[in-house]
């Protein structure tokens, strides 16, 4: 069978930034090259942001939002804008589906149909210029009419990583947009494509000047954009590590900030789970993105010898039927990683776990005939040490734990025993049951005999997994703040 080759994606101005309304020469000729996680080869090569730029990003987003009209527009004219971005990029679902697999290893499939569902959350944020109450009348304590105002946070700072860029961006630009701040977009050195997409799209739908800014920078550049006094609010994906760094500069100022951060999550096996089902879904979803999702439900915890054993051979087999291969393949179940350093961030935790006395199971190397391209197969250990590193750390690749509980109780214990708390799932027959166990998971999702994240409900974080949530309505109200006006009596459109 003949692989089909990505079809090359025509960004008009990669070699500019989107700044003010404008694609805008960048300050210095110094650039990122971007490597497809297939072939190895060069396919993008964008500018690198330095001081200048970025001062001039912020600077255009702080005009637009101190001077320009869009904090000024009503909440139904802003979702009119909101509502074409949408649409923009239902428009160029195949440009979006041809560089998430370039860029991140995500399979064709799935890149090519997420900016549909994407989609759908900016004109759900659109909706909420109808239905949610960015002005309410309140009784105030002592005399006269009170009023709580939901008021734009400001200038907003999204720092994007590089796994799932467009769905990361739109979690954090549709809200900000629907309050009425203005965006500067962060873009990751490793996978830039889709902010610029987005820009487009952006420009396409005609809002105002400097209400979406967009450059590329490394770490340095990037921390301008945190401790600049003109940026109001940063929400930030990433790493743990790199969520510390941007709260204590937020602290130093008293900037806002959202941070969805790292997770080691827990899929804890009761008695009465049906094992095969199961090993099926959790060796299935573990294989989306190549297992560079924050939320993988890595460890699996399961009570009883007799069932651990169960879950590890139920898992081997599901990982022995996954094809690895070339993303745009349409029969591909698992594309590569992103990069050479996450290839070898993977492969160094596979020995670390198998010199840390756990039980190679199935997978740890390159999988057969793929010798070119960031590929690894599926990996599975059983017999883990809860306290072990690759129980412990995020490998962000497609490595499962079985870790043995002794019961109901220490599994529980064993699945809060991690500093990070962003998902969870119980595996049980009984609905009732769940939700007890559910309310004892220190996770900020905990679904039911699957993986649950819920951008629709909200999602975040519990301890060092984050601060804030996205999505949802919850995923709104980080980008506002409250006023509170009190007058002497009810204004006219409250009497």
């Amino acid at each position: 069978m003949t692989t089909p080759g990505p079809v090359p994606v025509a960004l008009r101005h990669p070699d500019k930034f989107f700044i003010g309304g404008q694609w805008v020469k960048p300050s210095s000729a110094s650039v990122f090259n971007v490597t497809d996680s297939d072939s190895e080869e060069l396919f993008l090569t964008v500018p690198e942001a330095q001081a200048a730029d970025m001062d001039l990003a912020i600077g255009a987003a702080w005009k637009a939002f101190d001077e320009g009209p869009w904090p000024r527009l009503s909440h139904a004219e802003r979702a009119e804008y909101i509502r074409a971005i949408g649409a923009g990029m239902r428009a160029r679902s195949l440009d979006f589906g041809n560089l998430s697999p370039r860029q991140s290893g995500m399979l064709f499939s799935m890149a090519s149909g997420m900016p549909y569902m994407l989609a759908d959350a900016f004109d759900y944020y659109a909706g909420l210029a109808d239905t949610f109450a960015f002005e309410e009348p309140m009784q105030a304590s002592y005399g006269g009419f009170g009023l709580l105002v939901r008021e734009p946070v400001g200038v907003v700072g999204a720092i994007i990583p590089w796994n799932g860029p467009l769905s990361l961006m739109t979690y954090k630009i549709a809200p900000a947009l629907i309050a009425g701040c203005t965006v500067i977009i962060k873009a990751s050195p490793e996978s830039p494509g889709e902010a610029y997409v987005m820009a487009e799209i952006a420009e396409a739908a005609g809002l105002p000047p400097g209400v979406i800014n967009l450059v590329t920078a490394d770490r340095e550049v990037s921390e301008l954009l945190v401790t600049d006094p003109r940026v109001n609010k940063i929400t930030f994906t990433g790493s743990t590590v790199a969520g510390k760094r941007i709260a204590s500069l937020c602290g130093a100022r008293i900037a806002r900030c959202t941070l969805e951060l790292g997770g080691k999550s827990a899929a804890v096996i009761l008695d009465d789970a049906d094992i095969p089902s199961a090993a099926g879904l959790l060796g299935s979803m573990e294989c989306i993105l190549t297992g560079q999702v924050c939320s993988s439900l890595t460890r699996i915890v399961v009570a009883g010898d007799r069932r651990h054993d169960e879950m590890v051979e139920a898992l081997a087999a599901t990982f022995a039927g996954v094809k690895v291969g070339n993303p745009f393949a349409p029969d591909s179940q698992m594309g590569p990683l992103a990069s050479s350093r996450a290839l070898d961030r993977v492969t160094g935790y596979v020995a670390a776990g198998s010199a840390g006395g756990a039980k190679l199971a199935f997978g740890g190397g390159r999988p057969a005939g793929l010798d070119r391209g960031w590929y690894v197969e599926p990996t599975l250990f059983g017999d883990v040490d809860n306290h072990s590193a690759i129980a412990q750390e995020e490998i962000f690749g497609p490595v499962l734990s079985v870790i043995r509980a002794r019961d109901e109780d220490d599994a529980v214990r064993i699945a809060n025993d991690t500093p990070y708390g962003l998902n969870a799932s119980v595996f049980t027959a009984d609905v009732d049951h769940a939700r007890v166990v559910a309310g004892r998971l220190q996770s900020g999702t905990v679904g039911h005999n699957t993986l649950s994240s819920d951008f629709g409900i909200g999602f975040g974080g519990f301890k060092q997994s984050g601060i804030g949530r996205e999505g949802g309505i919850e995923g709104l109200l980080p980008f506002l703040e409250s006023k509170t006006v009190v007058l002497s009596e009810a204004p006219s459109k409250y009497r």
